[in-house]
């Protein structure tokens, strides 16, 4: 709570990104959703033990970060918020499932090890693919993205009010926080004496505040339709870029590119 100030002013940090002129950026929202989605699915798609096929994957995010000019910071800073539910996850992996895999000098690699780091593997990849998408797109042209491929509007204006009106949650806990702070001026952090009815006074604060903007928005003729913004033509580098990807993603996933470099490098296949 001490640096929510902070994370409201770092809140749209990416979606500044946006605004940028580069390769990435001029690809067509369209194409560049499906592509994150295709890599999605083949990242999921892995056995929970394949942790050498992964690694190829990681040549998406590290190009489209070159290409797009996008700085590593905001990526970690994503990666951070999303990596302890993915560890509370996998946590007890490496204590449930003991089946020895390989043994390098005196410590034995377990089967629970690799799931676990495999799961963290994949929680880095997807983090980095959503994250990328917004940084080189911008909300609203995601939200038109979707449109075009027929997602349903409800669907659509939810994922903007949400993303556009959590800064009046974050806005109203600052200011509660605030008024705790001046009425307990020397004491660090919030006492857990009171976090259940800090948290019902902010829940009621941000859902009064929520009542009102929705009445705003009813008075400037807001009829829960979704008004996006007109996006451009597909134009043929658009589609080399979506067929680009898919083939290196379908490579990557059949083709276990990390042992096959290795039998070459031992000799193992000549």
């Amino acid at each position: 709570m001490a640096n929510i100030t902070q994370a409201y002013h770092k809140m749209f940090k990416l979606d500044e990104l946006a605004d940028k002129e580069t390769l990435i950026h001029r690809v067509h929202p369209v194409v560049k959703l499906i592509v994150t989605l295709v890599y999605l699915m083949f990242v999921v798609s892995y056995d929970k033990y394949d942790l050498s096929g992964l690694m190829p994957l990681f040549f998406y995010p590290i190009i489209i970060m070159s290409l797009g000019d996008i700085p590593l910071k905001p990526m970690l800073g994503g990666l951070a918020v999303a990596a302890p539910l993915a560890i509370g996850v996998g946590i007890f992996n490496p204590f449930i499932d003991r089946t020895v895999l390989l043994t390098l000098g005196v410590i034995d690699i377990t089967a629970g090890m690799v799931s676990f780091a495999s799961l963290l593997v994949k929680c880095c990849l997807t983090v980095f693919a959503a994250l990328l998408l917004l940084s080189t797109t911008g909300m609203n042209k995601i939200a038109a993205a979707l449109h075009k491929i027929h997602v349903p509007q409800i669907f659509i204006i939810q994922l903007l009010l949400t993303y556009r009106y959590i800064s009046v949650l974050v806005g109203e806990a600052s200011r509660v926080y605030t008024a705790y702070t001046l009425r307990a001026p020397n004491q660090r952090g919030i006492s857990s004496k009171v976090w259940g009815s800090f948290i019902g006074l902010l829940l009621l604060r941000t859902y009064d505040r929520a009542s009102r903007l929705y009445q705003a928005m009813k008075l400037r003729g807001f009829e829960n339709q979704y008004y996006g913004v007109n996006l451009d033509s597909i134009y043929r580098k658009d589609i080399i870029y979506l067929i680009g990807w898919i083939i290196f993603f379908v490579i990557v996933r059949f083709i276990n590119i990390p042992i096959l470099l290795g039998l070459l490098v031992t000799g193992v296949l000549k």
